[in-house]
């Protein structure tokens, strides 16, 4: 999850809207990293909730509670999410360490430089496909002037495990779990028809991811409409190729 990403915006002039995504967890998660962590923890639902259906649909499961299906498969898919929850919770905490390591080694490199061009040369290769797009030639190397004044002078942070890593860690964990209980309910509340309940979890959880895209869209002054339709859509096809290897 904690990974660096470079985003693009369409519109760079116009600043995101606050959302869910920025305003719950803005402190300490990207609301990209948000995105994915519910996206991720919606689809461990749905192969679960997916593949039990076919077996129902080709005879291989019983549709009714009578053995506890429902509850069981609740149990089994929040332990499955809240392990891999778990997992990207670690990783988030590895990636911000080795993110602050890297842009070490940017301040290590132009302080470093022999020269001014060599340090604009450094700072350049690691910004210019970001701002290329939205700024000239000239803009950038006043820009890159001026951050070199400021780098030249700066002093090396600590690039170990800070408090807000853990933080950030836990919100992934907690996130993955919360995600995923809207589309648990129905198999716990619907006792007396397991292929219902099925039927009704699927459905929760296409309208979570749809709701979240719409959230994405609105975050980022996208269509909110398309931008869930989507994400719905590729969560979808994404379970189908799970579902066809096995997955």
């Amino acid at each position: 999850m904690a990974r660096e990403r470079h985003r693009l915006r369409r519109r760079p002039i116009t600043p995101p809207r606050e959302s869910f995504l920025s305003n719950v967890l803005g402190d300490f998660l990207d609301p990209i990293d948000s995105l994915f962590a519910i996206l991720y923890s919606v689809l461990f639902a749905l192969v679960f909730t997916l593949s039990y259906e076919v077996l129902i649909y080709r005879g291989g499961a019983e549709s009714g509670f009578s053995r506890g299906y429902g509850q069981g498969l609740a149990l089994v898919t929040l332990a499955a999410v809240t392990g891999w929850g778990i997992i990207e919770g670690g990783a988030h905490l590895l990636g911000s360490v080795l993110a602050r390591s890297e842009r070490h080694r940017l301040l290590r490199a132009v302080q470093a430089s022999s020269s001014e061009e060599e340090a604009a040369s450094t700072v350049a290769y690691e910004l210019d496909f970001i701002l290329e797009p939205i700024t000239s030639d000239e803009q950038r190397r006043a820009l890159y002037r001026d951050m070199l004044a400021y780098l030249r002078q700066a002093e090396p942070k600590a690039v170990g495990f800070q408090r807000a890593d853990a933080v950030g860690a836990l919100a992934v964990v907690l996130l993955y779990v919360v995600a995923v209980l809207p589309s648990l309910l129905p198999l716990v509340l619907v006792r007396d028809d397991f292929a219902l309940a099925i039927r009704i979890s699927n459905v929760v959880s296409l309208l979570v991811v749809f709701a979240t895209g719409y959230t994405w869209g609105t975050h980022t002054d996208t269509n909110p409409w398309k931008t869930g339709l989507l994400l719905a859509s590729v969560c979808l096809a994404m379970v189908v190729v799970a579902m066809l290897l096995g997955g």
